[in-house]
């Protein structure tokens, strides 16, 4: 028996260590080149071409409910394959593709709510859907629907997940938690204190803003969606070969996502989020560019939550202000279908 089992499970898709090792196991060893992407494991492929490098990213969504607090499928696909190519230094799309899969019986009126969704998206980002796809299946053999799709932008340096050196800091551009909090609450009706809402938005202008405040000095970048801050921070810490130390009380957490942590019994650090990014920069940089991430509007709550070591690589320390232990990388989807 193969060392994933013998069937796919819902872990298989949750960001950490086991859709990794399926990745790793099923598709790289047997389709992408080295370098290109999809060995690396990294958010997009890196072709030269001249004396740039063309960036290609796709995904696909598969959320439940499509609508929720703050955004729906349609600004979720829009944004996060802008937010991949930005993880990358990518900053200006040329172009989206969009395909698009829909359930005979799919409302019409809510096809054209996530069109609309869709294209106010893309204005935010600066972004156009250039081509795409559209099939139909019979009622009962898709939910609703599913929208995958892929985006192309040159970058004049490739800024990689894997970059971190020891002494870097490590900033993220505003509270976590929001978007699978946001989608929980929505999905099992969940009365909780607070207005929880999606933080789903284009990071294109923001990451712009920081890759001018910081330049060479940006060392590593990563959005922290499924698996959240922590399994992102594992990763970059397991591909830089460091330790991160994160200071627990600097992480930024709103405080209704904080009240349903503690009524959910969930870490905050495990969830997922669609408008962050975690970014890492050299110790000399880390104040300009932490500026520049403030003065721009999705990044007002940004702040300085950790920094690269030498002890206990590819592992993340939770600093509680009152000892120190392992953060645990989430191995199981918390919550399904998350985006």
């Amino acid at each position: 028996m193969s060392k994933l089992g013998d069937t796919v499970v819902q872990k298989h898709g949750a960001g950490g260590p086991a859709m990794r090792a399926l990745i790793e196991s099923v598709f790289v060893a047997g389709l992408g080149p080295a370098g290109a992407g999809l060995a690396a494991m990294d958010d997009g492929a890196v072709i030269p071409v001249g004396d740039r490098f063309l960036v290609l990213t796709t995904d696909s969504y598969v959320i439940k409910p499509l609508f929720f607090p703050g955004g729906d499928i349609g600004r979720l696909a829009i944004c996060g394959t802008i937010n991949d190519l930005a993880m990358m230094g990518a900053t200006l799309p040329l172009g989206l593709t969009c395909a698009v899969i829909i359930e005979a019986g799919f409302a019409i009126a809510e096809l054209e709510r996530i069109r609309d969704s869709m294209r106010a998206a893309c204005a935010e980002a600066g972004a156009t859907i250039v081509t795409g796809d559209t099939k139909v299946m019979g009622k009962g053999e898709l939910d609703g629907i599913v929208i995958n799709t892929a985006g192309v932008a040159f970058a004049s340096r490739v800024v990689r997940d894997s970059g971190l050196r020891c002494g870097d800091r490590i900033i993220v551009t505003g509270s976590v938690g929001d978007h699978g909090f946001a989608v929980m609450a929505a999905r099992h009706k969940l009365q909780l204190q607070g207005a929880l809402a999606s933080d789903v938005a284009p990071l294109n202008g923001l990451v712009r803003a920081a890759l001018a405040a910081g330049g060479d000095c940006i060392s590593a970048m990563k959005d922290p969606t499924r698996g959240g801050l922590a399994s992102a921070l594992h990763e970059m810490a397991g591909k830089g070969q460091v330790g991160i130390v994160l200071d627990e009380a600097c992480v930024p957490v709103r405080p209704e996502v904080r009240a349903a942590s503690e009524l959910l019994g969930i870490d905050p650090l495990h969830v997922a989020n669609e408008g962050k990014a975690v970014i890492g920069v050299r110790a000399e940089a880390a104040d300009r560019v932490l500026q520049a991430l403030r003065a721009h509007a999705l990044g007002r709550d940004a702040a300085i939550i950790g920094t690269c070591v030498a002890e206990r690589p590819g592992s993340v320390i939770l600093d509680t202000g009152f000892g120190r232990r392992l953060l645990a990388e989430p191995e199981g989807e918390l919550l399904p279908r998350i985006c």
